[in-house]
Parts: C-alpha cells; sequence; structure tokens
C-alpha cells in the first residue's frame, strides 16, 4: 500500500525522500515561495495523506484541502506555522522532531555569543575595508560572565553544559517551574525579572506562544544591565524588534545577536544594518549537515508511523489529545 506524502518549502533530504520511497510512499514537494493558497491547491491536487512542513504558513485553508490528510510534522522543531487548533478539529496529530537539531541550535547560539562579546564581525569588516587599527577595539572575556537562559529545553540544557568550561555562572526561568536537581553553577529563578536582573548573557529559548509574544519588550530591557547583551535563536516575536532597537541606540543595552526578524530579510532601511553591536544570522541556527538529515529523518519516520497506525511518540506530538481519539478510530 503506498502513501502520498507532501513536503512544503524546501522539501526533505534526498535520503529521507528514499527512505519513503522505499517504503512505498510517493513523495511530492514545494517551493520556498509557496503561499497557503499554492500551498493549499498543491496538497489537494496531489491528495496528500501526510504533510511535512519545511516552510510555509499551514492555516485551515491548507489543512482542509485534502480529506485524505491524516498526518502533519514539522521538519524542526517550530511548530508556530501551522494551525494546531485546526488540526485538532479534523483529529489530525501534528508532531515535530524534538531531537533533531538541538545541538545544532545551541552551538550556534554560543557561536553568536562568542562573535558579539569578541566583536569578531565588527573586526572583520574593519579589515576588509583596510582598517588594522587595533586601539579601538575592547572585547570581553565569558570567565565570570552570568548567563540568563529564558526557557530551559534541550537547547538551552545543552547551552548551559557548553558554557561551563568558561565557568559562568547560569540563571534559568523555566515558565513551568520544574522542580529539579541541577549542577551547582546553574540555579533556576521563580521569575523572568530575576534573570534579566542578574544576567550579563541573555539567551531566549522559548516556544512562540500567547504568552511568550511580546514577552522581551521596553520594559523588559529596562529591567536588564546596561552592558547587558540578548541573543534569540527563538522566535521573532518573543521580542519586540522596535523597542530592541530603540534599546540598542538609547545605550539600554551593550548588543544583540539575532537569527530571526520580523521580516526575513529585515527591510534594506533596518538599522540593525548599520549597528557595530549587533550580530546578524539569517535564521539558520537550526541547520547543519547532521540536523538537516535528522530533522528530515525524524519526520519521515513520524509520518510513517501515523500513516500505518502504529503507536506515535507522545513526546513527539503536539495536540497529543487526538492521540487515543486516531487510535480508536484506527482499531474499528
Amino acid at each position: 500500500m503506498s502513501f502520498r506524502v507532501f513536503a512544503t518549502g524546501s522539501g526533505i533530504s534526498e535520503d529521507a525522500q528514499d527512505f519513503l520511497k522505499s517504503e512505498g510512499c510517493i513523495v511530492q514537494q514545494g517551493d520556498p515561495t509557496d503561499s497557503p493558497t499554492d500551498i493549499a491547491r498543491k496538497v489537494a491536487h496531489f491528495v496528500a495523506e501526510a504533510l511535512i512542513v519545511r516552510q510555509g504558513n499551514i492555516n485551515d485553508d491548507v489543512i482542509a484541502a485534502s480529506a485524505n490528510l491524516r498526518v502533519i510534522c514539522k521538519h524542526g522543531i517550530g511548530t508556530d506555522n501551522i494551525d494546531i487548533d485546526a488540526a485538532s478539529r479534523r483529529n489530525i496529530p501534528v508532531m515535530f522532531t524534538p531531537d533533531a537539531n538541538y545541538e545544532c541550535v545551541a552551538e550556534h547560539t554560543l557561536g553568536l555569543v562568542l562573535s558579539l562579546i569578541r566583536k569578531i564581525p565588527w573586526q572583520d569588516r574593519r579589515i576588509r575595508r583596510g582598517d588594522f587599527d587595533k586601539k579601538g577595539f575592547s572585547g570581553q572575556e565569558l570567565l565570570g560572565k552570568t548567563l540568563g537562559l529564558v526557557g530551559f529545553g534541550r537547547i538551552a540544557r545543552r547551552l548551559s553544559e557548553l558554557v561551563a568550561p568558561f565557568n559562568m555562572p547560569v540563571v534559568v526561568y523555566h515558565p513551568s517551574h520544574t522542580k529539579e536537581t541541577l549542577p551547582p553553577y546553574i540555579t533556576k529563578v521563580s521569575s523572568l525579572a530575576e534573570v534579566l536582573g542578574q544576567a550579563d548573557i541573555v539567551s531566549l529559548h522559548l516556544p512562540l506562544s500567547a504568552n511568550t509574544r511580546g514577552m522581551i519588550n521596553s520594559d523588559t530591557f529596562s529591567m536588564m544591565k546596561k552592558d547587558a547583551f540578548l541573543i534569540n535563536t527563538s522566535r521573532d516575536p518573543i521580542v519586540n524588534e522596535g523597542h530592541l532597537i530603540k534599546a540598542l541606540q538609547g545605550g539600554q543595552l551593550m548588543g544583540a545577536a539575532l537569527d530571526t526578524f520580523e521580516r526575513e530579510p529585515p527591510p534594506s532601511d533596518s538599522p540593525l544594518y548599520h549597528m557595530d553591536n549587533v550580530v546578524l544570522t539569517m535564521h539558520t541556527a537550526g541547520n547543519s549537515d547532521s540536523s538537516l538529515k535528522n530533522m528530515a529523518m525524524g519526520s519521515a519516520h513520524n509520518v510513517l508511523a501515523a500513516l500505518r497506525n502504529k503507536p506515535l511518540d507522545p513526546l513527539s506530538v503536539i495536540n497529543t489529545e487526538v492521540i487515543s481519539i486516531d487510535s480508536a478510530r484506527s482499531s474499528r
């Protein structure tokens, strides 16, 4: 029996495509420029039974486009571009690949931290334009700096391990307030304000939700040290970008490193392009030679399990309430 799997955006790796085909699936891929209307049209024409989401807005129209759709899986971890409520109304599980790219994002975050405090991009730009005046350089060290982690999932936990050799105290705020035993250099606090007030470097590791949207704004910037740095490798709407620019321009922050933006790419007149105390990357924290394969293969295994009515890993399902419904439906 063959299954029809549609992958949006840039699609999935050849290894994952070959794997799905070897398991009897028919695979079709979209285009990175596809609008929701384009995706819905392609999904309907293909009569997709599974949707692997690389890029694109998966709204109610997309989910309704194929009456045969049985599972949606995000190629990665951020599911804010999928209408989970719409999927749940149709008893369609929405899955993701939680273990596929956390190492990559954690390493990228550390790279941004080091690039920012050592002013590596700034030095590179100066050398390329013929300016080799070392007197203007005053980088910092990580030793003794306090790292503040907002959110403490797989990425933040791995980052806390990576900074251990720098002898950095780590202060953590996690909205779930889970109690646990941690290494002595890591301290959990009960409020966001405590992290912001103590940290020299604040790194964001939260999913986008109604509670986290706009969480970092002019009010929270005022709680931070004036010589602090902000790192965002999570989701842009967690940070009010306009407030961030004003904080940087007004000296409320020492600098920022961003892998995600209000608009991608940022508009050509964005002040971020002209700030020497800002490091920018192209929303690529989760992309590496290993992570892209891991996300693709993880997605392929997830959708196959759902299509074959196999038990689903609850840790890979966002709307877990539909699993029992789906299982009961498949057992009839």
